[in-house]
């Protein structure tokens, strides 16, 4: 019976068992704290490209296109015109399905080749602090021009060196408004870019607009072959470029086409 009780008393194999058991539960968790990190990161990168994926349809399909550009001469009466053009009308519209395209968050680079101008909408106050000086959300577009052409402000200055301004030409939606400039697909707005150049101040009327002789200096020079740049930035989408050179001579034409 002795002899029994010490064979009982070397028995070791519940202690190995113990043991095994152990190392399992451990590895259980061990795989499940690694099959949720790996559910986690799956996840976090699945919201990641699909954030990526929505940037990248948006950057492809807003589009603005550059329909056609006009100079505008000052004047005083049809013999006694500006040497230089004083106004650009661009006229804009998108890219079949392209996605709308909000004009408060445009940006115009202009450059005439000695100076450059970057434009923001009269209505953006983020750059600046403050809005075009003048400008109404509630006012007709040639009020705005009005004070695009003429208006100034201790900052940033004067109104032709930092804003443009826009009118809409078709816009079946109602979506574009002074306050709210949203663009669709099939809309056609004209956006206005002061390009008055210094010592052009004794013509009063632009483009049907009195400006009474009060027009401020663009820190622009748009004579006879003049190479000029033209740069749309919008807030997500592709850049929109164009670039010609003015004729040799402006004749007695009060507004030229120079793009295309």
């Amino acid at each position: 019976m002795i002899s029994n009780l010490r064979s009982f008393g070397k028995d070791h194999s519940a202690q190995v068992g113990i043991g095994t058991l152990i190392i399992f539960i451990a590895m259980v968790l061990m795989a499940s704290v690694a099959a949720s990190v790996l559910l986690q990161t799956s996840s976090v990168l699945q919201q990641q490209a699909q954030s990526t994926g929505r940037q990248a349809t948006q950057e492809i399909s807003s589009n603005l296109v550059i329909k056609s550009i006009e100079g505008v001469r000052g004047i005083t009466d049809s013999d006694n015109m500006s040497a230089n053009i004083s106004l650009f009308k661009i006229r804009t519209g998108l890219n079949v399905g392209s996605s709308p395209v909000d004009l408060s968050q445009l940006i115009i680079t202009v450059s005439d080749g000695t100076s450059t101008n970057d434009l923001i909408y009269a209505d953006n106050d983020r750059t600046y602090g403050s809005r075009m000086h003048n400008f109404s959300s509630s006012a007709t577009y040639d009020d705005n021009l009005y004070h695009l052409l003429t208006g100034t402000q201790e900052i940033p200055g004067a109104n032709g060196r930092y804003f443009f301004t826009a009118h809409k030409i078709r816009d079946h939606d109602g979506s574009f408004s002074q306050g709210g400039p949203v663009m669709n697909t099939g809309d056609l707005v004209t956006l206005y870019v002061s390009v008055v150049s210094d010592g052009d101040h004794l013509y009063k009327t632009i483009d049907g607009i009195n400006t009474e002789g009060k027009q401020k200096d663009s820190n622009m020079s748009i004579g006879p072959r003049t190479t000029v740049n033209l740069v749309l930035t919008p807030e997500a989408g592709a850049v929109t470029i164009a670039e010609f050179v003015t004729p040799t001579s402006y004749g007695i034409r009060g507004t030229i086409q120079l793009y295309p």
